[in-house]
């Protein structure tokens, strides 16, 4: 055998005990939601939030804090979107082995998924924070049920009619394209070797080799962004209807509730995802024009939204925009017009 067949062959082998040692140490499985009493982490603050600017759920974890005005130590994770797979490393599986964002922690206990992080915020806030949470038995089961109503749940791309935040996922497709562009192709690599879900690696490579400039001839992403529009604007027409039907100006009328911040953040993605103006205008669904308006008037909307902006993000809503700009018939494919 030649010294240079040995030498491929030792690399080879090294480089499967490396990944076969790196994988063990990458084993995820899904966790429970809620607080988990019995697991220990790591803390020097009474809560910590362990997150991501783009993360819809880590925005609506964010708002509520704000809103409760709770103080909390900020350990940012990246996503592949926003840089690199930091959420399927070993140091941030040690914190949520199911590899997501967010986790909140509170006294060294994490709480899991964004719902019931909320929920527990509200639930232990300091004394003098703002109730977020009606005691009225009729207003709290309609305030959960606009929570679920915005949630996400497992396999979003497939449940877009069962809530707004499942549509979201299929509306985010072309700020994905955008944002892919500067990432390095090795960096979505790593997602391919130990990602638990292996479409998502496969779809950033697939948008970066095309670019945002062919988007508009991916018809698979093309139907499933005609699915989400119909789907999104299915929930916005009820909620148009509750905001009405409450009388504002909030979705449970004079009490602004858990609900305004789990809608809030879906808002906040129709923005950078370029796709607002086709959903919420003064002429069409006027009162949820309104009622954006009156989110962002919110200091927690600033704290808790536009403080984290990322660059990569802003970035990729601005090559939206001027893609539009540039390309009728992008835009035609990307508004459904």
């Amino acid at each position: 055998m030649s010294k240079v067949l040995l030498i491929l062959c030792a690399a080879l082998f090294g480089g499967i005990v490396w990944w076969v040692r790196e994988k063990a140490r990458r084993t995820t499985h899904p966790v429970s939601a809620g607080y988990r009493p019995e697991i220990e982490i790591p803390h020097t603050q009474a809560f910590e939030l362990y997150h991501n600017t783009l993360s819809l759920c880590s925005m609506k974890t964010r708002v509520c804090m704000a809103e409760l005005g709770v103080p909390y130590a900020s350990h940012h994770i990246d996503l592949i979107e926003t840089g690199a797979y930091e959420n399927i490393r070993p140091a941030f599986l040690a914190v949520n082995p199911g590899g997501t964002v967010p986790v909140l922690v509170h006294e060294g206990h994490p709480i899991y998924e964004s719902h019931e992080q909320i929920r527990y915020a509200a639930d232990h806030a300091p004394p003098g924070s703002p109730k977020l949470v009606p005691d009225e038995p009729a207003l709290h089961d309609e305030m959960q049920r606009w929570i679920d109503r915005s949630s996400l749940t497992d396999d979003p791309l497939n449940h877009g009619d069962a809530s707004a935040g499942n549509a979201i996922p299929g509306l985010t497709l072309p700020l994905f394209a955008a944002m892919i562009d500067r990432i390095a192709t090795w960096k979505i690599g790593e997602g391919l070797l130990f990602h638990f879900d292996k479409r998502r690696p496969l779809m950033f490579l697939g948008f970066k080799a095309m670019g945002l400039a062919r988007f508009g001839r991916l018809a698979p992403a093309l139907k499933i962004l005609a699915r989400s529009r119909r789907q999104m604007a299915f929930h916005l027409d009820a909620l148009e209807k509750q905001l009405h039907e409450s009388g504002g100006p909030w979705i449970l009328g004079e009490k602004f509730s858990l609900a305004d911040v789990s809608w809030l953040v879906l808002f906040e993605r129709l923005v950078q995802a370029e796709t607002l103006a086709i959903f919420v205008r003064d002429d069409q669904r006027p009162a949820c024009a309104a009622y954006w308006r009156r989110l962002q008037e919110r200091p927690s909307y600033r704290q808790a939204i536009l403080d984290h902006a990322h660059p990569t993000v802003v970035r990729g809503t601005q090559r939206i925009r001027a893609a539009k700009a540039a390309d009728d018939s992008l835009r035609a494919a990307l508004e459904g017009a």
